[in-house]
């Protein structure tokens, strides 16, 4: 196992997400330069948030045209792992790795805040950590986060299981008042046909440490790296 994070002019999670990795593996993870072109025999991708590009014209509209992206769509296709966080998430919708979009919040601001998940499938390798009925906090910060996608693909991705978190309240609760920037069905994350593609707009990695006096977010790094079972 071999994890690489990508580096997007404008990402600025990048350090983050690295240390939490280092901590959960015992190895630094590659940082790999949105210029490159080999993923350098990374077995785990992670796209992850900021600003890349400065979402100019859309949000991931202009890293997905840079050249490791080129790799990062043939590591998904010949079913490697890759995880989009925020930005990250933004990217892989973009260049069509993920389904769906992320369009701007309904309240039409950027929004920074804890909010509280809960898994949409608990066997994938993001979630299975987790049982049905648990409750996450997790922040958020981003000003397009609302997960759309038409009619057709949004039964699909019921039916496949392949929405992998939704937005609730304390509780477990889904509903409009625990839904932060507008998402059809509450989504929060979900990952492709294969199971191997995923993405989520909260920031696991902002909350995966005792330092930050939350680690819910080891939760998702724990299922990924299958560290422990529940």
């Amino acid at each position: 196992m071999k994890c690489g994070v990508v580096i997007f002019p404008g990402s600025n999670c990048d350090h983050d997400l690295m240390d939490v990795l280092a901590n959960m593996t015992g190895e630094a993870p590659i940082a790999l330069w949105h210029k490159d072109t080999t993923l350098q025999g990374c077995t785990h991708v992670f796209l992850p948030g900021g600003f890349s590009y400065g979402d100019y014209l859309r949000s991931g509209a202009i890293a997905k045209l840079s050249p490791i992206m080129q790799a990062v769509s043939e590591h998904a296709a010949n079913g490697g792992f890759v995880m989009g966080i925020c930005n990250g998430f933004q990217i892989l919708c973009e260049s069509g790795l993920l389904p769906g979009a992320l369009l701007r919040n309904t309240n039409m601001k950027f929004t920074c805040k804890n909010v509280y998940l809960t898994p949409g499938n608990t066997e994938t390798q993001v979630t299975r950590s987790l049982d049905k009925t648990a409750v996450i906090t997790v922040p958020i910060a981003h000003g397009e986060g609302r997960f759309y996608a038409d009619e057709d693909t949004l039964a699909q991705l019921e039916k496949n299981g392949q929405v992998i978190f939704r937005y609730c309240d304390a509780s477990g609760s889904v509903n409009e008042e625990s839904n932060p920037n507008g998402s059809l069905n509450h989504i929060a994350g979900v990952c492709n046909a294969g199971f191997n593609v995923f993405g989520m707009m909260p920031h696991p990695e902002r909350c995966a440490s005792e330092a930050l006096s939350n680690t819910d977010g080891r939760a998702v790094f724990e299922s990924i790296f299958s560290l422990i079972a529940h």
